[in-house]
């Protein structure tokens, strides 16, 4: 099959890639332009390890073909930080304890982010819906909900750009 120029814009910056129309967001973002915080996991679109946000959307990016997400913003995990500074949501999954392997924090800080986005003072039962779609093996979640709540709570503030 015959490779196809795209231009994916990923946290921010422009990369134009040759690629297969078939290809994968998630092999495109990993593979081909190397940011390997989006991890490659069940590849089913059922553990959500791959989730990144395009236009502040969480979607998982082993269900997406890059050539669809061409025109869009793609955010990964590495765009969240802001001139050298986490963002509040990774400040807040470092003081809580939200990780332990990390194989599901990128994906889960990506729904958690893309849901902040757009709730305003969720309530638990909320957050734990908003992160329904990522599977954790190692924190039993507890400590992922204080995260995402304390920062619904304005614990952490803004990164300004």
């Amino acid at each position: 099959m015959e490779k196809k120029l795209i231009t994916l814009t990923v946290n921010g910056i422009d990369y134009e890639l040759y690629l297969n129309p078939k290809t994968l967001l998630v092999e495109a973002i990993r593979d081909h332009i190397g940011l390997t915080g989006t991890k490659r996991g069940c590849e089913t679109v059922s553990c959500g390890a791959c989730t990144v946000m395009i236009d502040d959307m969480a979607v998982k990016s082993c269900s997406v073909l890059a050539v669809q997400a061409e025109g869009h913003r793609i955010t990964t995990a590495e765009g969240l930080e802001k001139n050298g500074e986490l963002a509040p949501i990774q400040k807040a999954f470092l003081d809580e304890g939200s990780y332990q392997c990390g194989f599901c924090t990128s994906g889960m800080l990506m729904s958690a982010e893309a849901f902040l986005k757009e709730t305003k003072n969720p309530s638990e039962e909320q957050i734990k819906e908003a992160i329904e779609g990522n599977i954790c093996r190692c924190t039993g979640y507890n400590s992922i909900v204080r995260a995402i709540a304390a920062v619904a709570k304005g614990k952490y503030a803004e990164v300004k750009s």
